[in-house]
């Protein structure tokens, strides 16, 4: 059995289209097709339904799906190990992070780590706190920069402690404080990231006992911002998520410091492929200075 029919599966259930599946790889549909139906000619079952709204697994499929990953990444970690022999020369590195760490971190990291290693390419996958964790359990992802402590057992690579800000509207009477007062929080109308990433914001207000009015769940940072903006609400963000951006919302600091930690997790440090036991290094190297 072909380890890149197993790809090239992967690929379509991540997508949920054997056209998108195609174009980002680089084949037709009807190639794609091809290779589904001889794996499943292979294993004697359907592995994929198709309807209007694209395809998912069969139950079968769902059954050989996780050795079929795992397979896939072994095989990674066999020619990055093969790679590294001669220098690190080839690899990807798949890496799950959310947008203030896409903005202000992995660019400059990233860019680094290519000039000595121009041969190792990066694939990026966003998502909140919680999808993160999941790629990361179900091998989808090779690392993935999430908020601490984690849910699941990972090997972390603590990197960096985040001020979590209070930002009001720009005609705000506590604009220019220096602290915002804990109790206000539950007299104003809040906005909420929405689940999945809201678990900083859940910590501090749960831990002072606060209430918040909820008037709105957003699932971007700069959307609540811009909310904040136009004056619908006061919201708690990341100091991360605020710098270097020109916005008009206020930011205080809450009368209580609170921070999020942020961290790099690899499912095994000792399992993890030689690119990305590299890339970690790299990482820990670049947020230090701070």
């Amino acid at each position: 059995m072909s380890i890149h029919k197993y790809e090239v599966l992967l690929k379509v259930v991540e997508l949920g289209s054997l056209t998108r599946a195609a174009e980002e790889l680089g084949f037709t549909q009807s190639g794609v097709s091809h290779i589904i139906h001889g794996l499943e000619r292979e294993f004697g079952f359907p592995l994929l339904l198709r309807d209007r709204s694209g395809v998912r697994l069969t139950t079968n499929g769902e059954q050989v799906l996780p050795p079929m990953r795992e397979t896939v990444n072994w095989n990674e970690q066999l020619k990055q190990v093969v790679s590294s022999i001669h220098g690190l020369t080839a690899g990807v590195i798949r890496i799950g992070t959310f947008t203030s760490v896409s903005v202000h971190w992995l660019p400059g990291m990233i860019k680094d780590f290519q000039r000595d290693y121009p041969g190792i390419g990066f694939r990026l996958m966003e998502g909140d706190y919680e999808e993160i964790e999941d790629w990361l359990a179900a091998g989808e992802i090779d690392c993935g920069f999430m908020t601490l402590p984690a849910k699941s057992s990972f090997d972390i690579l603590p990197l960096r402690q985040d001020r979590m800000l209070v930002i009001v509207p720009p005609d705000h009477p506590l604009r220019h404080e220096a602290h915002f007062p804990l109790a206000r929080i539950a007299e104003e109308a809040f906005i909420m990231p929405r689940e999945g990433s809201d678990y900083d914001v859940r910590r501090v207000l749960e831990h002072n006992g606060i209430t918040p009015d909820v008037h709105f769940v957003l699932g971007d940072d700069y959307a609540i911002i811009a909310m904040v903006e136009n004056g619908l609400g006061i919201s708690i963000l990341p100091e991360l998520v605020l710098q270097g951006r020109d916005h008009n919302a206020g930011m205080l600091e809450l009368e209580q410091p609170a921070f999020r930690s942020l961290g790099l997790a690899v499912q095994s440090m000792s399992k993890a492929s030689p690119a990305t036991r590299r890339f970690l290094q790299y990482v820990e190297a670049w947020v230090k200075p701070d």
